[in-house]
């Protein structure tokens, strides 16, 4: 249990550390986050690349602050309710210095440890997948994600003849299973589509 002068302290401490995130906060307020550039006409790409990501870390930085700042005033209630340096899940006393480390910590060391990591992630990734070539006990006929993706490659994409395997004829083909049969099931089927080149007239 902790004396009213440890108390004093931690508030005293918290108090300071609340008032610099009450400024760090105001700093990084929307002015910040403009671009004050009329255009970027005359601009290099990589200037507006390191421009963008300062934006993204001040965003970041600013909603660290922003979270912190709330465990800060949960921090303080506790301490006018007078539950600061009680384990909210057991109710046993928090180790002082764990308090010291972590003055906003509401939780002792073992429930802290057992809390883990939530992942948020997106809910379509309870349906979808990020591999193209799922193996399955079924061949599928229909329209599917590999079919979209061939569909959108077509028109080209990040990627250079270094980061894909196997010999390519063109950047036509630059796609994953460019090679793969389309509007046909046996290559004979395309003998009447083909030009003279051999190549398929689709």
């Amino acid at each position: 249990m902790l004396t009213t002068e440890q108390m004093a302290v931690f508030k005293e401490h918290l108090e300071q550390r609340q008032a610099e995130l009450f400024q760090l906060v105001e700093s990084n307020g929307e002015y910040s986050r403009v671009d004050q550039e009329l255009s970027n006409y005359d601009n290099h790409p990589g200037d507006a690349g390191t421009i963008l990501f300062d934006r993204e870390r001040d965003m970041a930085l600013s909603q660290h602050s922003e979270v912190e700042l709330k465990e800060i005033n949960e921090a303080l209630s506790s301490i006018a309710e007078g539950t600061y340096g009680i384990c909210r899940k057991c109710g046993g006393d928090i180790p002082l210095e764990r308090l010291e480390a972590i003055p906003t910590a509401d939780l002792c060391f073992e429930h802290a440890n057992n809390k883990g990591f939530v992942a948020y992630r997106p809910v379509e990734e309870d349906i979808l997948s990020t591999n193209l070539h799922q193996h399955t006990n079924f061949t599928q006929t229909g329209y599917d994600k590999e079919d979209a993706w061939q569909d959108v490659g077509k028109y080209g994409s990040s990627d250079s003849p270094s980061d894909l395997y196997g010999d390519h004829d063109n950047y036509d083909d630059m796609f994953v299973n460019s090679d793969e049969n389309i509007g046909i099931v046996d290559d004979a089927e395309g003998i009447a589509r083909a030009t003279f080149d051999g190549h398929r007239d689709e």
